[in-house]
């Protein structure tokens, strides 16, 4: 989660320099070098045409609209409002869950995702624009959309991880990605002026090596072993790295106001995910 956390600040710099899209592009050509290696080991799998259409939705839920949606969120909203934002997902995931899976959802559920979704709305509508957020309500809009292509991950991939392992997983995500983006960094390569610094593409890189070889491979692994709604669980401890790691490298300061607004998304999340009979045991 401190992996994932630090992608929201490695995005943001690069973007000061390069455009959203070529960012990503480089992030997927990067990981996909390092999975050259895996691929004779990766041809030992046998592809059923189900197998390969869970496979293609997998890549197709993040990256492909995952990033559409939170470069461009990046772009009108700070790094600290996104990773306030991310802690939306177990309450997202356990909805879709209720939905998909046909799992209870619980009133107490129901009731903490009222109240974190009051905390986001009025950290969006209480945003102050600056420099680093022009538009933080539609910043915040695209992020919150971003959320809900992971959680349709978190459960095709919870799916696909009972036979694939977690390195094939995120290989074929930073395949599938680098296919994806590639006309979009042929579209901005010709239209928008960017400058190829060291320091944008070595963020870049590390969004690559670091962010997607590291982090998305030990989530796919946590996925094999842990629920898809336990796992989703620890994506709550991303907005606290977030505004730890935005202060300290880019800057960026939440008001009084926004530390409130994103204390409430927290109190509502922590509310859904508390074991209300575990609690009453205890007491007794």
């Amino acid at each position: 989660m401190f992996i994932w956390a630090s992608s929201f600040i490695a995005l943001k710099a690069a973007m000061v320099d390069l455009g959203e899209y070529t960012v990503i592009f480089i992030r997927m050509l990067a990981a996909s070098l390092c999975f050259v290696f895996f691929i004779k080991g990766f041809l030992k799998y046998d592809f059923t045409k189900r197998d390969i259409q869970l496979i293609l939705l997998l890549g197709f839920f993040e990256p492909c609209l995952y990033f559409l949606f939170e470069a461009k969120a990046l772009i009108y909203t700070s790094a600290s409002q996104a990773g306030m934002i991310t802690s939306l997902m177990p309450l997202i995931t356990a909805m879709a869950a209720g939905y998909f899976l046909k799992e209870i959802i619980s009133r107490q559920l129901l009731f903490g995702s009222v109240i974190a979704m009051i905390g986001v709305i009025w950290l969006s509508v209480q945003a102050t624009t600056s420099d680093t957020a022009p538009n933080p309500m539609l910043g915040n809009f695209l992020e919150f959309c971003a959320m809900i292509c992971a959680t349709g991950y978190t459960l095709v991939a919870r799916y696909l991880s009972e036979k694939f392992s977690a390195l094939f997983l995120t290989a074929v995500q930073a395949f599938i990605g680098l296919v994806f983006f590639f006309p979009f960094f042929i579209f901005e390569l010709n239209t928008k002026e960017m400058t190829f610094s060291l320091e944008a593409i070595s963020w870049a890189v590390y969004l690559g090596v670091v962010v997607t070889l590291a982090g998305y491979g030990l989530y796919n692994f946590a996925l094999t072993k842990l629920e898809a709604s336990k796992v989703a669980m620890f994506v709550n401890l991303i907005p606290i790295f977030t505004l730890i790691l935005a202060f300290l490298i880019l800057g960026e300061k939440l008001t009084s106001t926004e530390l409130i607004a994103s204390a409430t998304i927290l109190v509502g999340v922590i509310i859904s995910q508390i074991s209300v009979k575990r609690f009453k045991r205890r007491k007794i």
